[in-house]
C-alpha cells in the first residue's frame, strides 16, 4: 500500500511568486486500485508524481509503501514505474527491445529479457510489431507498447501522467478501460493523474481533486 503522510511542497517562480502545491496532503493507495487526482495544469499533479517516484524532494511529510519509510530511496530501488502522456518510449530501439529494456537494466540477460518481452507482447496483442521502429506505430499502440514495458517489471505502483491526452477521443475511451483491465488484473496500486474527470472516473475507484495544496475526496 501507498501512503503520503501530510506532504509538503512549495514553489518560487522566477517572477518572485510562492505557489503550494502541496499542502500537509495525506492519500492511500491499495493494491490492485487505481485513485485518480483531478485538477488544472499547474495545481502540482505532475509534481506529486515526482514526489512519490522518488524524483522531487518534498518539503515535509513522508512517502511509505507496506509501512517502509521511503526517504533517501532513489528511484531505481523504489520499483515504482511512471508512465507519461508522450509515451517516452526510445525511438532508436524496436518494439521488443522497448519492452525488454527495464528487464535487461535490472540484470537480466538479453535473450530472457527478450522472450519475456515477447510474451508480454503476445498478452497486448501486439506480438506482430515486435521488430517495428517504435514511431513507426499508432498512438495506440505506442500506448500498449508503454504499457507493457512498465508492467514486464513487476512494479509495486504504477503511476499514470495525463496518459492518453495526446490520443482521439474514440482511441481514448478503449484504452480507459483496457488499461483498468489490465491493472486491475496485474494487482498493482495505480495513481492516476489527469484533467478529465470522465477518464479519472472510467479509471480509478477512487477520486480526488487538488485544489490550493489540497485534496478534496469527489467519490
Amino acid at each position: 500500500m501507498l501512503e503520503l503522510r501530510a506532504i509538503r511542497k512549495t514553489f518560487d517562480d522566477d517572477a518572485g511568486g510562492h505557489w503550494v502545491l502541496a499542502d500537509g496532503l495525506e492519500l492511500s493507495v491499495g493494491a490492485g486500485n487505481t485513485v485518480a487526482v483531478l485538477g488544472p495544469s499547474g495545481s502540482g499533479k505532475s509534481t506529486l508524481l515526482k514526489i512519490i517516484a522518488g524524483l522531487e524532494r518534498q518539503d515535509a511529510g513522508r512517502v511509505l509503501f507496506d509501512g517502509v519509510d521511503l526517504a533517501g530511496v532513489p528511484p531505481e530501488r523504489r520499483r515504482f514505474a511512471l508512465m507519461f502522456q508522450d509515451f517516452a518510449l526510445f525511438p532508436h530501439l524496436n518494439v521488443l527491445d522497448n519492452v525488454a529494456f527495464g528487464l535487461v537494466e535490472q540484470g537480466l540477460g538479453r535473450a530472457a529479457a527478450r522472450a519475456q518481452a515477447q510474451a508480454m507482447l503476445e498478452v497486448f496483442g501486439m506480438q506482430g510489431h515486435a521488430r517495428q521502429k517504435v514511431w513507426k506505430l499508432s498512438g495506440g499502440e505506442q500506448q500498449r507498447v508503454a504499457l507493457a514495458r512498465a508492467l514486464i517489471t513487476a512494479p509495486r505502483l504504477l503511476l499514470l501522467d495525463e496518459p492518453f491526452s495526446a490520443l482521439d477521443a474514440q482511441l481514448r475511451s478503449n484504452l480507459r478501460a483496457e488499461f483498468s483491465q489490465r491493472i486491475a488484473a496485474s494487482g498493482i496500486a495505480a495513481v492516476l493523474v489527469t484533467h478529465d474527470e470522465t477518464e479519472a472516473r472510467a479509471m480509478a475507484q477512487q477520486g480526488y481533486r487538488l485544489n490550493d495544496g489540497r485534496l478534496y475526496r469527489l467519490w
